[in-house]
């Protein structure tokens, strides 16, 4: 249970501590955040950009929501995680054997005609994408998705259409909740005023793409009301998933929601919903570099 033991758990509910506030999720996977050198958003894994980052991978260990992952020509990726003090920075290489939109047609689903609208009626993640979910607070209630502010939030990069360039150009979208008209305005002035940019670039010579986040810690990490993570705070626990969904050819999904074919989650349990808070996993802020 990242960092608690049992024992530490009984001895918090002796103390009449609340345990929720002290976990992540209760998904054993973790990520450490160390700092290291700014990036450059170009959508290009430049050479020694990413090697002071913490590196991990994907997705044939992630869980499924849909069709299993098996093959990593099919579906796999190569992750990085830092931060530089003021912004922490995620850099997604995946491999995909096809491209939505690119290698297909932009093919709509049965359920939504308007899914690529990018309006709180679309689909943000309806495509080839990635989606980050941040609990900066390290609480929830219950069944409880993220709030759609600093303190939980789950945000999408599309690799072909974006909030800042349209339909065809890969970037970041408003995510979830979309019914929420202040998460979704919250979203929405965090894309517009850098708060959180993402670049989102096909491989050359296809069979992928490449994107890199950059997450400011004000506004975007919000550890206790009115407080935003600093390295002054020292280490910090947060809960974390990531999404990464794929799209192929419409008849490849088949009986999966809007016949997507894979999409897979860095932490979870199969046959629920990934986007509850409480199955999460962790990221560490580290407020040191790795010796």
């Amino acid at each position: 249970m990242r960092g608690l033991t049992y024992l530490a758990i009984g001895a918090a509910l002796a103390a009449g501590a609340g345990v929720l506030a002290l976990l992540a999720g209760d998904f054993p996977r973790t990520l450490e955040a160390y700092p290291g050198s700014t990036p450059k958003l170009d959508g290009v894994i430049s050479p020694g950009e990413w090697d002071d980052a913490v590196t991990f991978t994907g997705v044939a260990d992630w869980v499924p929501a849909f069709t299993r992952t098996t093959d990593p020509k099919d579906l796999s990726l190569r992750g990085w995680v830092k931060h530089d003090g003021t912004r922490l920075y995620f850099a997604f290489d995946v491999t995909d054997d096809v491209l939505y939109g690119i290698d297909t047609p932009r093919w709509l689903p049965d359920n939504n005609p308007r899914a690529h609208e990018l309006t709180p009626q679309g689909y943000p993640w309806f495509g080839d994408e990635m989606e980050l979910l941040i609990n900066a607070s390290n609480r929830w209630t219950g069944a409880q998705d993220s709030v759609g502010d600093g303190s939980s939030w789950q945000m999408v990069c599309n690799l072909t259409k974006s909030r800042l360039h349209g339909i065809g150009v890969g970037g970041l979208l408003e995510g979830e909740p979309r019914s929420s008209p202040k998460a979704w305005e919250t979203y929405q002035k965090w894309i517009l005023s850098g708060a959180q940019e993402a670049v989102a670039k096909p491989k050359p010579g296809g069979k992928g793409y490449v994107i890199e986040w950059a997450v400011s810690f004000n506004p975007c990490l919000e550890v206790e009301p009115g407080v935003l993570y600093s390295t002054a705070l020292g280490d910090r626990q947060m809960g974390l998933n990531i999404a990464i969904g794929d799209l192929d050819e419409k008849e490849k999904g088949a009986g999966n929601f809007g016949n997507f074919h894979h999409e897979d989650w860095f932490a979870g349990r199969e046959g629920t919903a990934k986007t509850q808070l409480r199955y999460f996993g962790s990221l560490w802020m580290r407020a040191q570099k790795k010796k």
